[in-house]
């Protein structure tokens, strides 16, 4: 099924389409095909995603406030404007060190 949470042929900013919840993390799909997937998300500070592992190369773009992402045990800080990929099959966490939005990119293949 090939689906967009997001109007085709509409500008806008990924920063004001997703809004923090309490002690939580919201995630929105932007777009959802078979070769792959992208997901804004707004992490409250202290949340996080556990150590985990993809089949796929996955990027993460910081595009407000500051994460640190570990990528097999090895932390990275990243603040608006930065991104990282974290390698298909090696284990990464995303931990919000204060309230952050990414966009994740996922490509299948």
């Amino acid at each position: 099924m090939e689906k967009s949470l997001f109007d085709h042929s509409t500008v806008f900013r990924f920063r004001e389409r997703v809004e923090y919840s309490p002690e939580g993390i919201v995630s929105k799909r932007v777009i959802d095909r078979a070769v792959g997937t992208v997901t804004l998300f707004a992490f409250d500070k202290g949340q996080r995603l556990s150590t985990h592992s993809a089949p796929y190369d996955a990027m993460v773009q910081v595009i407000e406030g500051e994460a640190e992402i570990v990528i097999s045990d090895r932390p990275f800080h990243l603040g608006s404007g930065e991104a990282i990929i974290m390698p298909a099959g090696i284990p990464h966490a995303v931990n919000a060190t204060e309230r952050f939005k990414m966009i994740l990119t996922m490509i299948k293949g």
